[in-house]
């Protein structure tokens, strides 16, 4: 006997868990993670950091409608930190055009310095700032999900990597156990493996590796204070994290979907650009990650329903936007799926239609 539910969420990650517990009020859901843990992958590997102006024009969108649900609905998820990016070679034209992409206003490197007093006035040139950029609280955001999924009913399946999918009769198969009438394909790094067990058509969905380190670092100044220290050539970035630093390369590096890993070459290079901005060094590396950023070939996300199948809907191709875009990604699928009054603007959700790989 096949075990049925209405709709079947693969990823156990921020954008399954988001999706599965706003769809949990008018279905019967079950969702599956490959992983032990929900979040293992890209989602407890995020920077864990709020920026409305980051991503193309039309991600922005759904970080704005994010931001204001956020805040309204999970107070607590938002602590403000600011944003500083930082120049050493003195190129206007290239740093105004990165300030200008991110919505910084350009400060004196004396105001810098205030800001953020680990900062070396000997290598920044130029520097730029914005307040209302914020730390997530990645873990109890995936938590509070995670709890109404199971208070409205959701079966959460750890340890359930899907194998195998079949479509009869316009149901799904998975793993010749179980039944669901809706498949949501929320698998990040893998959303075109799990599109190829079902026979359709990849999105030609890239992963790219994203590394990072935490680090003590040799100075008397109060670090939870600093803002995030981002390089303006984006070599690096930097941000306070309980007592230490969070250090990146901001490498980008394509890869073949796997429970990545950070290389040391990386780690070390993200490293030394950081020093090279600051007075400071880093006396001690305490751990190191890797996440995967799975991006569209147009940077955007895709969300809804497969034009080969309309019971196969895509809610993938976050990049590094996930937990920034998750509730208004989960808001059109709820519109989407259920035919109700949009929430968020058509002129907004078609923009992220997979119709557009067609």
């Amino acid at each position: 006997m096949l075990e049925k539910f209405d709709i079947a969420v693969i990823g156990g990650g921020i954008a399954g868990v988001s999706v599965a517990a706003r769809l949990s009020k008018h279905a019967k859901i079950g969702l599956w993670e490959q992983e032990d843990l929900l979040a293992h992958h890209s989602s407890s590997r995020s920077a864990a950091v709020f920026i409305s102006d980051y991503g193309n024009s039309d991600v922005c969108e759904l970080n704005l409608i994010t931001f204001h649900e956020m805040q309204s609905k999970y107070p607590g998820i938002l602590q403000q930190r600011g944003l500083m990016s930082l120049e050493k070679n003195g190129e206007i034209e290239e740093f105004d055009k990165h300030a200008k992409s991110l919505s910084l206003s350009l400060i004196s490197v004396n105001e810098a310095k205030e800001k953020a007093p680990i900062i070396d006035l000997k290598s920044v040139k130029q520097a730029a700032w914005r307040e209302d950029v914020f730390d997530i609280d990645t873990d109890l955001l995936i938590q509070t999900f995670r709890k109404e999924c199971l208070s409205n009913g959701v079966q959460i399946f750890t340890n359930s990597a899907i194998n195998k999918l079949e479509r009869n009769k316009d149901k799904w198969t998975l793993n010749s156990k179980i039944q669901s009438d809706i498949l949501i394909n929320a698998s990040g790094a893998w959303a075109d493996n799990i599109a190829q067990l079902a026979n359709l058509k990849p999105k030609n969905i890239q992963p790219f590796k994203r590394s990072m380190a935490r680090v003590e670092i040799d100075t008397s100044n109060n670090l939870s204070s600093l803002p995030v220290l981002f390089g303006s050539d984006n070599t690096w970035y930097a941000k306070p994290d309980a007592g230490s630093m969070i250090v990146s390369p901001a490498d980008v590096s394509p890869c073949e979907a796997h429970d990545a890993w950070a290389d040391e070459e990386d780690i070390a290079l993200g490293i030394y650009n950081f020093e090279t901005m600051v007075e400071t060094k880093v006396k001690k590396l305490t751990s190191n990650w890797a996440g995967l950023r799975s991006f569209a070939p147009d940077q955007s996300l895709v969300i809804g329903p497969d034009s080969d199948a309309t019971n196969f809907f895509w809610l993938a191709g976050q990049g590094g936007y996930g937990f920034q875009t998750c509730l208004a990604a989960s808001q059109i699928a709820e519109d989407i799926l259920f035919n109700q009054t949009s929430q968020v603007p058509n002129s907004i959700s078609e923009k992220f239609s997979p119709y557009r790989f067609a």
